[in-house]
């Protein structure tokens, strides 16, 4: 049988580490995925995913993931029951993460942290780009004064410089 998961998403909350009696490290966090649609109000709805992670994965993600962060993880499915203090049989779903890969730099994420002011709580997108309108990937490339250099394809690859290649067909390997 197969059952196999990946999510990327961002987290909603720091995860939160535990420990089993016998001292193993547990973290719990829960995994904000866009869809890939969006509802009649043109607005980007999101799933929120719970997950578990064991074991040195567990602190390891403790210790660099922060709310916001954008996550990549691969696990499975699975379910568990218990009974509640009302002796009602609770069933729970969620995705035991076997791996996790943070997908971008801690200065990205400090920094977007820091222009959002970390108001993650708005649930129509989790994603920057996409909240500040710049999600248009068609248009080209503009130059600027930040030291990026110009892919133009109708610029000068060599920088302007008017010197020329002096190459005879002998220095050619075809």
């Amino acid at each position: 049988m197969i059952n196999n998961v990946v999510l990327v998403g961002r987290l909603t909350k720091d995860p939160d580490l535990r420990y089993t009696a016998s001292g193993t490290a547990v973290a719990s966090f829960t995994l904000a995925v866009n869809r890939n649609f969006t509802n009649q109000s043109g607005n980007r709805e999101a799933d929120f995913i719970n997950c578990v992670i064991w074991r040195k994965s567990a602190e390891t993600m403790a210790n660099y993931a922060r709310k916001g962060t954008l996550l990549g993880v691969t696990g499975r499915i699975q379910t568990r029951s218990y009974d509640n203090q009302q002796g009602q049989k609770v069933y729970v779903t969620e995705v035991v993460a076997e791996s996790f890969q943070l997908l971008e730099s801690r200065s990205t994420s400090e920094q977007r942290q820091q222009d959002s002011g970390n108001s993650f709580g708005n649930q129509q997108s989790t994603n920057q780009f996409e909240s500040q309108g710049q999600n248009n990937f068609n248009q080209p490339a503009q130059s600027s004064n930040n030291g990026m250099p110009d892919f133009n394809r109708d610029s000068d690859p060599f920088g302007g410089s008017s010197n020329t290649i002096d190459i005879s067909d002998d220095d050619l390997p075809f």
